[in-house]
């Protein structure tokens, strides 16, 4: 992990009102400490209906997570009826943005070229993109999953500046995986991340590479979180289910003690 300070994200997905959501974070900050913070950095990306009641209690309660949402439109505004405008969430003080999920490409036909406006829209309001990559089983068992990983990573990161690059994120997170209770193992994961480093290295250079957090997301949990994180290449996680249960998550957040 080098000196790169994990990032542990929490990706809610349409799960939670803002009632629920208050619960769960009043539960969460009892169960993490400052000691955590120092070392991890945390955040939670809630439906859209839940971001302003996430910020203003994590804000009023002086909880040191930050604020994410799960996607954006790239324009600024106009006529995108159910959109959302990345300048938008800077309002709410979002710091991340997750762009190109899994689920955002499969299900909702998101192409590398929507992908990549997306990411430069997050850049240029201020905000961190969290640019999701990976493989369904097909590919895997194809051996494909290196070519399609490596060709979202240069699609989403082709228009950046090193600089850019370097601060931003990258999540791995193959399809196959995701809410399946199936996870790539430490060493898989680890191969296909060290693939999205030396991409990065190829087209942005060395400074870039070395800087950029790389997170795995897939079925994380609080038994394999440890294992996940422990690889050279990987620099936090993108928690989908776990998430939901503060208990769990929080038990993700501290797998140094593991």
């Amino acid at each position: 992990m080098a000196d790169r300070k994990p990032l542990i994200s929490g990706n809610w997905k349409m799960n939670l009102n803002h009632f629920e959501a208050t619960a769960t974070l009043d539960k969460l900050r009892y169960l993490l400490s400052k000691d955590d913070y120092e070392v991890v950095d945390v955040s939670v990306h809630p439906p859209f209906t839940d971001i302003r009641t996430v910020q203003t209690f994590l804000e009023s309660e002086k909880v040191p997570i930050a604020v994410g949402a799960q996607n954006c439109h790239w324009e600024a505004n106009g006529a995108y009826t159910g959109e959302i405008a990345p300048g938008m969430l800077f309002k709410l003080n979002v710091s991340y943005v997750i762009v190109g999920h899994s689920e955002r490409r499969e299900l909702f036909g998101e192409d590398d070229i929507v992908v990549a406006q997306k990411v430069k829209a997050v850049f240029e309001n201020g905000m961190t993109p969290i640019l999701c990559c990976g493989g369904t089983l097909e590919e895997r068992e194809g051996e494909a999953t290196r070519g399609k990983v490596t060709g979202q990573i240069h699609a989403g990161i082709e228009a950046l500046t090193p600089e850019q690059v370097a601060s931003m994120v990258l999540a791995y997170e193959p399809i196959w995986a995701i809410g399946t209770g199936r996870t790539a193992s430490a060493e898989d994961a680890q191969q296909v991340c060290s693939w999205i480093r030396a991409k990065v290295k190829d087209m942005k250079g060395a400074d870039a590479a070395k800087a950029v957090r790389i997170q795995y997301g897939g079925s994380v949990k609080a038994g394999n979180a440890a294992e996940l994180l422990s690889q050279p290449d990987i620099d936090g996680a993108l928690v989908g289910g776990a998430a939901l249960d503060p208990e769990e998550f929080a038990r993700i957040v501290q797998f140094r003690l593991s």
